[in-house]
């Protein structure tokens, strides 16, 4: 599931104490606890969301995230004097494949799209900034390592989805935007009983 920030200034700092780093093991009940600072109260479509619970089963979600950090490159988090304030979940084609299997059969692709590109890519999947962090930029500056690492490594196209029913996800379709992504297809999904429609997004880097 895809998903964005939320836009709430609730505290300013300098971006330059901020730290991006690739994650390790032993992030991952930092990174679970940023994940639940999201989730917290009703899903706002303006404010941006995650979809999954994260509250009701955090020894699953701590173990994906472990599971995540070893087996994923693009997987990064934020410090602030030395505590997680945000991360980001992307993963290099391979690896979504490898969790998603049919994901590209289960796209209804744009007729302009260039199915080439799918040779080689990273996906977006999850960022989340704590709430007390939001609009200060941090998650635009996880953005910017993610965009570095993939042109040392030759990586030229990256893809996000949005969901866009049945709560459409507002805040991640403005900042998709903002970063001048194209619309690539449409997917459906069901999660825990629920069907989702995703727009999917992508940009050339």
């Amino acid at each position: 599931m895809s998903s964005n920030v939320k836009f709430i200034k609730t505290h300013e700092i300098d971006l330059d104490n901020v730290n991006i780093r690739r994650a390790h093991e032993g992030d991952e009940e930092g990174v679970y606890k940023i994940a639940c600072t999201v989730t917290e109260g009703e899903r706002d479509s303006y404010q941006g969301f995650l979809i999954d619970d994260y509250h009701k089963y955090p020894d699953y979600y701590i173990d994906l995230f472990k599971d995540r950090i070893r087996n994923l490159r693009y997987f990064y988090v934020a410090e602030l004097g030395g505590r997680i304030i945000g991360f980001s979940l992307a993963y290099k084609k391979e690896m979504w494949i490898r969790y998603n299997p049919t994901w590209i059969e289960d796209i209804h692709w744009h007729p302009s799209f260039d199915r080439s590109l799918l040779d080689d890519f990273i996906l977006i999947d999850k960022t989340a900034i704590d709430a007390e962090y939001t609009g200060e930029g941090i998650g635009s500056k996880i953005y910017r390592r993610i965009i570095e690492d993939m042109r040392e490594n030759d990586i030229h196209y990256i893809f996000s989805e949005t969901v866009v029913n049945p709560l459409p996800n507002f805040a991640s379709l403005a900042f998709r935007q903002k970063q001048n992504y194209i619309m690539a297809g449409f997917r459906y999904e069901e999660h825990k009983g629920v069907i989702y429609s995703d727009m999917v997004y992508y940009k050339k880097i």
